[in-house]
């Protein structure tokens, strides 16, 4: 037996398995992401506490000698079990890497790919189904987000897909949905862009706002980030309908229609959330890249194909 697999056994610490899937559902619990396994780090000890490791486990450390330079480096064994069971995930391509994520994100961290994000699911018993609904990051997903984000504003926009496109829900069609989602409410600091609502789940693992198409899907709408908005669900419903228009300045148009609707109708106790924009200065929050703000060629359409005048 080797001299860290001993200590390993010395201080029954938990199997490379066991901490494996821990360490699925605790990436699922982040939102998909969690830093590396620095001394200090939070997420060190989080795990820690769920196999209720006591203080020897914790702080023992393994001694090897690093014949380069001749000196002993000492590392905690519980950090070494983590980054271990981390890189045996990494192989099985269920999380990518800190050194991969950072060419990602600019963040080294380790963050559940797409098998990994079904695997954490499994462990805890949630449908698949329900990973549309979910805020929990992917390395596909974000790979998405940062081609949506970082792709050159075109001169000559066109909001509309050219092809047809096929009904059928691939997984790459649902991965390039779900980036579409989670560039557009990142881009807006997942703020409804017209009342300015943020709120998560109290479990932190999704948000209240949805990506809107500003050109809707049923026209062939693209899932892009120049055709999206995040609202609210009852602002994406009011906006789909008709209620609102969004004016090339980025103010907010309410429907003329809305002074034959009786008092009582749109109304929360005192708040009025069409009324409220009748304000002909009421900007919409829009993202702090320029490059990314709603383009004028999808708005103008929904001004003229869907707001009632």
């Amino acid at each position: 037996m080797s001299y860290e697999g001993k200590m390993l056994e010395d201080f029954v610490m938990p199997t490379r398995k066991e901490v494996e899937q821990a360490l699925l559902k605790t990436l699922f619990k982040h939102n998909g992401v969690i830093k590396e396994f620095a001394t200090g780090e939070e997420i060190v000890n989080e795990i820690a506490d769920e196999f209720s490791l006591n203080k020897a486990q914790r702080t023992v450390v393994l001694e090897r000698v690093y014949r380069k330079e001749n000196r002993i480096v000492k590392t905690p064994l519980w950090h070494r079990l983590l980054y271990r069971a981390a890189d045996s995930l990494a192989k099985e391509k269920l999380v990518s890497k800190p050194t991969s994520t950072v060419l990602l994100t600019n963040k080294k961290e380790w963050m559940l790919t797409e098998n990994g994000f079904d695997e954490a699911l499994r462990l805890l018993n949630i449908p698949k189904s329900q990973k549309e609904h979910l805020q929990t990051k992917s390395y596909e997903v974000q790979k998405i987000v940062k081609k949506l984000i970082e792709t050159p504003r075109p001169e000559n926009y066109n909001p509309f897909y050219n092809e047809k496109r096929v009904a059928k829900v691939t997984r790459e069609s649902a991965i390039r949905i779900r980036g579409f989602r989670q560039a557009v409410i990142e881009a807006y600091d997942y703020k409804c862009a017209f009342c300015g609502m943020k709120l998560n789940s109290l479990r932190d693992l999704s948000w209240e706002v949805e990506a809107a198409h500003i050109v809707p899907h049923s026209e062939k709408g693209k899932d892009d980030i120049l055709n999206g908005l995040s609202l609210c669900h009852l602002h994406h419903w009011a906006f789909d309908a008709g209620w609102f228009a969004i004016e090339n300045n980025f103010t907010i148009q309410v429907s003329s229609k809305v002074n034959s609707l009786h008092t009582d109708f749109g109304r929360m106790g005192d708040y009025d959330f069409i009324r409220i924009f009748s304000n002909k200065n009421y900007k919409m929050f829009l993202p702090k890249k320029k490059e990314i703000y709603p383009h004028q060629k999808a708005i103008s359409w929904h001004r003229e194909n869907k707001f009632h005048h």
